[in-house]
């Protein structure tokens, strides 16, 4: 298990703009860190760093695994669960195919996919093929992805995104369970995560 997330002295660069400069932060297990900041300040850069779909322009990032420092970006990957604004679903699927999917993609150890479908309000479209899904029953079945990764290092992209009340309820819910698991939680946002977490504002 990780216990810790570490960054100092990042730097990002896009094109030919500095996006930040001098970022550090730490996250524990447990924790949760909100960033914050204004459209194009570099918040979804900042993920994308983290999970290593971008190398950074200066700085470490640095995981710590039973006291072990893991800094390679690819091996990194292997502990993170990812949330953007692309859904990833096959439209031909029905949701419980589709989530069966992600779980032997992810080879995780936890099964129960119904139990998580009815954790994020999908049972009774089981059957129904992504297809036919509103954009808020997308984010629902993205994050049931999400928890059958059974990845300890969660980075959100905007996670409240296309969720209504009970759905921005449920998705905090689910992070508070990760979190209260050992796990934790990075997450670009413009609204409060309800975690008691830290922020860092870029």
């Amino acid at each position: 298990m990780i216990s810790s997330l570490t960054a100092e002295k990042l730097a990002c660069v896009r094109g030919e703009r500095r996006l930040f400069d001098g970022l550090s932060f730490r996250v524990k297990a447990g924790q949760a860190l909100a960033v914050e900041g204004a459209n194009g300040a570099g918040k979804t850069s900042l993920l994308r760093l983290i999970a290593g779909f971008l190398a950074p322009a200066a700085g470490t990032l640095t995981l710590t695994e039973d006291g072990k420092a893991i800094t390679d970006a690819e091996e990194r990957g292997r502990f993170i669960g990812w949330l953007g604004h692309q859904d990833g679903l096959k439209p031909q699927f029905t949701v419980i195919e589709q989530l069966r999917f992600y779980s032997q993609l992810y080879a995780a150890a936890r099964t129960g996919e119904e139990d998580v479908l009815e954790q994020v309000g999908l049972t009774r479209q089981r059957d129904l093929p992504c297809r036919y899904l509103s954009a808020g029953q997308k984010r629902r079945l993205a994050l049931a992805r999400l928890v059958v990764s059974n990845r300890p290092l969660w980075l959100l992209d905007e996670p409240f995104a296309a969720l209504d009340a009970a759905g921005q309820a449920m998705i905090g819910r689910l992070m508070a369970i990760h979190c209260g698991s050992g796990g934790m939680v990075v997450a670009a946002t413009h609204d409060p995560l309800g975690l008691g977490n830290e922020s860092l504002k870029l």
